[in-house]
């Protein structure tokens, strides 16, 4: 068995246990982090491939290829060229940006050449991906002051001190102007025009300058330099990397294979990407009370998303931990503590996720919402009508019934008994939406065997809270 084998079988036995406990979950995370410094050489190709592509959205030309050139590799003796190019247009940096550098440091640590390529030159242009507008030119000094932050932040997540740092600058700066209208003229324009982001610009009226069209041949002269085996990079950066394929081939190199990451979605769940601008990220810089309270803010459905962007674990334990919360044998909240302090964990350690997780608990998940002003529903009034009309037209928690039950769909719509011996959360799944809200309330008191009348029952929807009187 692998040694990445060995930490799978301890783990999935603790997954199975009880994720409520302060001490499984602490042994959980300490088997977990230990991943990111995981020896994965012992992994075969076809492994080293697979647990890469369970982490992205496309390998080009496939799993196989990748698995077949790592084998080529070892065969002789050395490891694959890894490239993954980073523009420093910030100093400070949020958790969206380590899913590359969670991937590259697994090529790392299975032996494989890794090449972190600053784009020094590339900065002063601006990777227009994704953009709407121009992105503004940096100044040295910019880059040199967001590359030192960049590196601060993103330690925890990579080993800086095994990997080869190079700048664009090298080749790009010296590159011709003949040497460029040579390459060109190989380059069709409908090929760099075939940009999403480039075609909405220009039908919007917006500028789009030269240096910008330019830019994916910019970064496939990069690879080009550097001879890659593999190129990684966002999904939005997929025609940059095929342009590093075509430029290769031009010159008589074996074409990169292309690695995709997912853009991972921010905090507030609207499906707009995680962005400083949209205030949805989760801080490298910030606290680990901080980072353990947004996390504990997102929607159920992205536990999933984040736990394979930012954890060691393997598909199947992922899948294991979401089948206990929809079988309900696993409380979402606690398993949304453990991926809050599986991230805590990665940034400050294991002691420092506990504490942040002891501090939340304290904090808030023992609150008592009698301390609490809500609004009130009288279910001898409105008991008939179904939860989500309930939460859309009588306390406008939602815009709509149809927003209701998305709630619901998400986790998010739960009963809460406070009785004197404690609180009681109980999720209710999206069928129970549509039905009558006095018939859900008398069956979940049934169902946790408190009396009518002996507590006080309120209705929770993501955030909102209101007390249910009259049952």
């Amino acid at each position: 068995m692998t040694r990445l084998g060995e930490s799978v079988a301890r783990a999935s036995e603790l997954l199975t246990q009880d994720l409520s406990s302060d001490k499984t979950v602490e042994r959980l995370l300490e088997e977990t982090g230990s991943r990111r410094y995981l020896d994965l050489t012992d992994l075969s190709p076809t492994e080293q491939a697979e647990l890469i592509a369970s982490r992205t959205v496309e390998i080009l030309p496939g799993t196989e290829e990748l698995a077949k050139r790592i084998e080529e590799r070892r065969g002789a003796g050395r490891g694959l060229a890894i490239k993954l190019g980073i523009d420093p247009t910030a100093a400070d940096v949020h958790l969206g940006h380590v899913v590359p550098m969670i991937i590259l440091s697994r090529f790392q640590r299975m032996g494989h050449d890794v090449t972190l390529l600053i784009g020094d030159f590339t900065a002063k242009i601006g990777d227009p991906s994704g953009r709407t507008a121009e992105r503004p030119p940096l100044t040295d000094e910019d880059i040199a002051r967001n590359l030192a932050g960049y590196q601060d932040q993103v330690r925890p997540f990579f080993d800086f001190e095994r990997v080869s740092l190079r700048q664009n600058s090298e080749w790009l700066a010296p590159f011709t102007f003949p040497e460029l209208l040579g390459l060109l003229s190989q380059v069709p324009v409908s090929q760099l025009l075939q940009r999403e982001d480039f075609r909405n610009r220009l039908a919007a009226g917006s500028g789009l300058t030269m240096s910008e069209l330019l830019y994916p041949i910019a970064q496939a002269l990069d690879s080009v330099a550097l001879e890659c085996d593999v190129e990684l990079g966002g999904a939005d950066q997929l025609l940059n990397l095929q342009m590093g394929r075509k430029l290769m081939e031009l010159r008589g190199q074996r074409p990169q294979l292309v690695v995709t990451m997912p853009l991972i979605e921010g905090t507030d769940g609207t499906g707009a990407k995680m962005s400083k601008s949209k205030g949805n990220y989760v801080a490298l810089s910030a606290t680990a009370d901080d980072v353990f309270g947004k996390i504990m803010s997102i929607p159920d459905r992205l536990m999933k998303p984040y736990l394979e962007a930012w954890t060691e674990w393997t598909d199947a334990e992922i899948a294991a931990a979401v089948a206990r919360v929809e079988d309900r044998s696993l409380h979402p909240m606690d398993l949304k503590k453990v991926l809050a302090g599986e991230v805590v964990a990665a940034l400050y350690g294991v002691e420092k996720a506990m504490a942040a997780r002891a501090g939340f608990v304290a904090q808030f998940s023992k609150k008592s919402f009698t301390d609490v002003e809500t609004p009130v529903v009288d279910a001898g009034e409105h008991g008939a009508e179904s939860i989500a009309t309930v939460l859309s037209k009588v306390l406008a928690f939602q815009p709509s019934a149809s927003a209701a039950r998305r709630v619901a769909k998400q986790n998010g719509l739960r009963l809460v008994i406070e009785t004197e011996g404690g609180q009681e959360s109980v999720v209710l799944p999206e069928a129970q939406a549509v039905r009558p809200l006095a018939e859900v309330v008398a069956e979940t008191l049934a169902g946790t065997g408190a009396a009518p009348g002996s507590g006080t029952v309120y209705l929770k929807a993501g955030r909102k809270i209101a007390q249910v009187r009259g049952v």
